[in-house]
C-alpha cells in the first residue's frame, strides 16, 4: 500500500458526491497554480518562454482559462481544439498548430486566427498554401517538425521516431524551409516532439540541444534565422511509488547551459524556448472519483466501480499504473488483493489488477489518482456509458461544475427514432 496524499478527505468527498454523483473527476486548482509558477520560473533564464498547454491532455475551457492567468498558450492539433483555444481568448501567436493528416478545413481554421502552423509533412506546405489561397505570408510565423529517426531514441508510449507517423526527415526539413522561404515567409520556428512520459531529465536537455544544432545547421544551410525551437511535452509524471517528479529546475538548467554553447556561443540571433506540455500540468492534480458498486470472488477477487475505462482507458491501453486511494481507510492494516473493474463487456476494463487495497465494501469512495491528463479526455461510449462530470476544487476548497456529466438525451441525440416508423 502507498502513502499517498489526496487534496479532500472521505468527509468532504462525501459532501461533493452527494451533489455530483460518481463518478466524476476533479481538479485540484491551486496544485496546478502552483504547479504552473515551477514551470516558469524554470524557465525563466529565457525571456520569450512561453508554454503552449496541450489542450488534447485535458480539453476542457476551465482548465485552459485558469492557465491563461500564467501566459500558457494553446497546443491544438483539430478543428475543436482550435474553437477551444478560441473561446477562451487564446488567439494568435497564443495557438501552435500540430495536426497530422491535416484536413483543408483545419489549416484554414488555423490560418484564420492567425496560429502558428507547425507543419508535420513536407507535402503540407503546397497543401496549406493551395487551402488558404493567395495571402502575405511574410508576418505570420511558421513551423515545420522534426523527426530524427533511429538519431534520437523514443520511449514505451511513443515508439521509437522512425516508426512514428510524425515530422520531417532531416533532408525534407532543408526542402521545407526552402519552399516556405521562396513563398515570401519570413518567421520560422522549429518543432520534434520525441517522448511521451520521460522522467529523464538528460532526454528532454538533449532534445533542446539536438534542435538548437539544427537551427544552426538550417541557418547556414538556407540563409534564415529562427525565433523558437519548440522542444515538445513528453515530460513525464511519478505514477508509480516508487518514481520520482522530473526536477523542472535540472531541466531547466541543463537547456540554458546547451543554449549558451550553441546558440549564443555560434553568434546566433536569439531564440524563444517552447514547450507543449500537457501530462505534467494537470496531470499529478486530477483526481477520478468512483464507488464500489459490488465485490466479487470468483478464482480471484473483483472490486466492481461505478466507473469503467470510459472514464479513464489508460491501465486498458497502456497498462498504465494509476495509485488507488480509499478516503477512510488509510493506512489500514486490513488489506487484502483485488482486480479493481468496471461494467463494460471487455476484459481489459480494469484500473488495477491484483493491487493490495484496504478491504473494500459496497458504497466505499475510490479516488484513482494521476488522472488530470489523458483522463476524461479519451472518454468514450461504447456499451452507452456516459461521459462522467468535471469538477474543480477551487483554493478556498469550494467546488464548482467545469462540465456536466452526459445524460441518455445527450447519448441518442444524433439518432432520429422517428424515422424507424411504425
Amino acid at each position: 500500500m502507498n502513502n499517498r496524499t489526496i487534496p479532500f478527505d472521505k468527509a468532504k468527498l462525501e459532501e461533493i458526491a452527494a451533489k455530483w454523483p460518481t463518478p466524476f473527476h476533479i481538479y485540484d486548482a491551486k496544485a496546478i497554480r502552483e504547479n504552473a509558477k515551477r514551470l516558469k520560473k524554470a524557465f525563466s533564464w529565457n525571456k520569450g518562454f512561453r508554454e503552449y498547454f496541450a489542450v488534447k491532455a485535458a480539453p476542457n475551457p476551465h482548465l485552459m482559462k485558469l492557465l491563461k492567468e500564467f501566459d500558457f498558450g494553446s497546443d491544438c492539433s483539430s478543428m475543436a481544439e482550435l474553437v477551444l483555444s478560441e473561446k477562451v481568448g487564446n488567439v494568435g501567436e497564443s495557438i501552435m498548430f500540430t495536426s497530422n493528416d491535416t484536413p483543408a478545413e483545419e489549416f484554414r481554421k488555423a490560418w484564420e486566427l492567425g496560429a502558428i502552423v507547425n507543419f508535420d509533412d513536407v507535402s503540407h506546405i503546397p497543401f496549406f498554401f493551395e487551402s488558404v489561397g493567395a495571402a502575405d505570408f511574410s508576418k505570420s510565423l511558421f513551423c515545420c517538425r522534426y523527426n530524427p529517426g533511429p538519431l534520437k531514441g523514443g520511449n514505451a508510449i511513443i515508439g521509437k521516431p522512425e516508426e512514428a507517423k510524425y515530422g520531417f526527415t532531416r533532408e525534407q526539413l532543408f526542402d521545407g524551409y526552402a519552399q516556405l522561404k521562396a513563398a515570401g515567409v519570413t518567421r520560422f520556428g522549429i518543432h520534434t516532439m520525441v517522448a511521451s512520459n520521460e522522467l529523464d531529465p538528460e532526454y528532454i536537455i538533449d532534445t533542446a540541444k539536438m534542435l538548437f544544432t539544427l537551427v544552426g545547421e538550417l541557418h547556414d544551410g538556407l540563409g534564415i534565422d529562427f525565433e523558437f525551437v519548440n522542444i515538445g511535452g513528453g515530460v513525464g509524471i511519478p505514477y508509480r511509488p516508487d518514481q520520482k517528479a522530473m526536477d523542472l529546475s535540472v531541466v531547466g538548467t541543463g537547456i540554458e547551459k546547451g543554449y549558451r554553447e550553441l546558440i549564443e556561443g555560434r553568434g546566433l540571433k536569439p531564440l524563444k524556448l517552447f514547450m507543449e506540455c500537457g501530462r505534467c500540468i494537470t496531470g499529478p492534480y486530477g483526481y477520478l472519483v468512483a464507488r464500489v458498486r459490488h465485490i466479487k470472488k470468483t478464482y480471484r477477487l473483483y472490486a466492481g466501480l461505478d466507473a469503467c475505462m470510459s472514464n479513464l482507458m489508460r491501465p486498458a491501453l497502456y497498462g498504465a499504473y494509476h495509485e488507488i486511494v480509499v478516503p477512510g481507510k488509510e493506512g489500514s492494516g486490513d488489506t487484502t488483493v483485488y482486480d479493481v473493474t468496471g461494467s463494460l463487456c471487455e476484459n481489459n476494463d480494469k484500473f488495477a489488477i491484483q493491487r493490495v487495497l484496504p478491504v473494500l465494501e459496497r458504497g466505499d469512495l475510490v479516488v484513482i489518482c494521476d488522472a488530470g491528463a489523458h483522463g476524461h479526455a479519451m472518454g468514450f461510449q461504447y456499451n452507452g456509458k456516459l461521459r462522467s462530470a468535471e469538477l474543480l476544487l477551487e483554493s478556498d476548497g469550494s467546488v464548482r461544475e467545469i462540465r456536466r456529466a452526459e445524460t441518455l438525451d445527450d447519448y441518442f441525440a444524433t439518432l432520429d427514432f422517428s424515422k424507424l416508423g411504425d
